[in-house]
């Protein structure tokens, strides 16, 4: 008899292991990783997790992008203002055009002093917005989130690592280590505003990079 007992306990430990796992699976813990990861664990938990949609329809004029910003200044267009916003002692001509300063990539930390050799990127690229939702807004909603400077979606960055990153998730590229942080929190925050979606393996890595905050 206690054989018996023994042997339907050591099944219901089993079994309860298995439970655990499979709950830890499917997302449940998720309170507990945005508990270590802070206020950008915690959205990331709340972001729709679905596979990459098709590209089907998609191309960069579908985002307007570029627009006049005249708050910036007489002539000034959005690259124009996120330079002037980014950079230190910038100096502009009469088109509003940067002709000096300093600026610091978002990605790797480099210096820069050439406004011809700095790329305005967005944290998410266009081509991943429209694969995580984007491809059902309309135009309007498209050209905001092309041209958006209240969230950090446009950013400063060298040429060279704007073209590595091209319209990667963070699963797929990710800035010097140095910058995870800052990476994974603009991402999630956009995103979020913009309620897009993520792969599992683009959570998983914003989780990888969350954790190297604080």
């Amino acid at each position: 008899m206690a054989a018996k007992k023994s042997v339907w306990t050591s099944i219901v430990a089993v079994a309860l292991l298995g439970l655990m796992w499979v709950v830890f699976e499917s997302g449940v813990f998720d309170a507990k990783v945005s508990a270590t990861t802070g206020p950008a664990g915690e959205q990331l938990a709340e972001l729709r997790v679905a596979p990459a949609g098709s590209m089907d329809g998609y191309s960069r004029e579908r985002f307007k992008h570029w627009t006049t910003k005249p708050e910036a200044g007489k002539n000034c267009n959005t690259r124009e203002a996120v330079l002037a916003r980014d950079g230190q002692n910038v100096r502009t001509n009469n088109a509003c055009e940067a002709t000096s300063g300093t600026w610091t990539s978002a990605y790797n930390g480099q210096q820069l002093t050439d406004p011809s050799a700095i790329d305005i990127d967005h944290m998410v690229p266009l081509a991943n917005a429209w694969r995580s939702g984007a491809n059902k807004w309309d135009d309007q909603r498209r050209e905001q989130f092309a041209n958006d400077m209240q969230l950090p979606q446009l950013v400063a960055a060298d040429a060279s690592s704007n073209r590595s990153k091209g319209d990667q998730d963070p699963s797929q590229w990710k800035p010097e280590r140095a910058n995870w942080c800052s990476y994974a929190t603009s991402w999630i925050t956009v995103k979020r505003a913009y309620d897009l979606t993520v792969t599992e393996q683009e959570q998983k890595a914003l989780q990888e990079m969350l954790a190297t905050c604080g």
